[in-house]
């Protein structure tokens, strides 16, 4: 099986931390060369020292802002004009905020969509020509097991993410015949600060403790247990690697078996 990802440029966003980090660490560890892309300075320094370095790499990183599109495209342009195609593009930005349909607020929709939609389209465009060019192009989108089954208490995130499933798999049609794919990964309930807010959002809302709410949680997945961000991270380097080249327009559920539908 070939997961050689040495000579390939792969952008990660929301690289700091979480499902992004993790898949940062893995992606380099298959050899490719590493552009992290997140807010914090700090910590993108951080991230990039820790990522392999075994194949000669080269690393580096963007300091953007996601809610200033503008800033986004020339930083990523630039990045592109200096150093050539990227191959990878690895779309991860954090969920909008808990809370029910009926309370969502327009900004919140207005914000979750510019976050997700708009920020995955800039970068997926930008990418574009340099992946046909080059022969080689994986788009990867990690998005939410609500893509199948709406989850209950997120509803914005709920509606958001299912426009990106569509808008993933519109990309995988038209894509394909050049040789990129465009995916989705689905993560379940996953060990990261979002998912110790999520409890601890529901703990106060019904009066419950932490652990009695991941309780609750944990009895929904076949599994009995949350993911840990490394096993998303494998799932998505699969399928940016050349062993994943026939498999495109999916949405891969990493959910412990939690998602209730095929």
């Amino acid at each position: 099986m070939n997961l050689d990802l040495k000579a390939k440029t792969a952008l990660v966003c929301g690289s700091t931390q979480g499902i992004g980090k993790a898949v940062a660490i893995e992606l380099a560890t298959l050899g490719a060369n590493v552009v992290l892309i997140a807010r914090n300075e700090q910590s993108l320094k951080q991230v990039k020292s820790e990522l392999s370095v075994s194949g000669n790499q080269l690393h580096s990183y963007l300091v953007a802002d996601f809610s200033d599109t503008k800033n986004l495209k020339e930083l990523v342009q630039a990045f592109i004009n200096r150093n050539g195609p990227v191959n990878i593009l690895v779309n991860n930005t954090g969920g909008p905020p808990s809370g029910p349909i009926t309370q969502a607020k327009e900004e919140e929709f207005l914000s979750a969509f510019g976050n997700h939609l708009i920020c995955n389209q800039i970068l997926a465009q930008l990418c574009f020509e340099g992946m046909k060019l080059s022969g080689y192009g994986r788009i990867i989108n990690i998005i939410s097991t609500s893509v199948k089954a709406p989850l209950a208490n997120l509803g914005v995130s709920n509606t958001v993410r299912a426009a990106v499933g569509n808008w993933a798999k519109t990309w995988a049609n038209e894509v394909g015949k050049y040789g990129i794919t465009v995916n989705n990964v689905l993560p379940g309930a996953t060990l990261t600060g979002r998912l110790e807010a999520i409890i601890q959002n529901k703990a106060t809302k019904t009066q419950h403790s932490t652990d009695e709410v991941s309780k609750e949680m944990l009895a929904e997945i076949p599994m009995a247990r949350f993911a840990n961000a490394a096993e998303i991270a494998n799932a998505v380097c699969f399928l940016a690697s050349p062993a994943a080249a026939y498999i495109n327009g999916i949405n891969l559920p990493v959910d412990g078996g939690r998602t209730p539908n095929l």
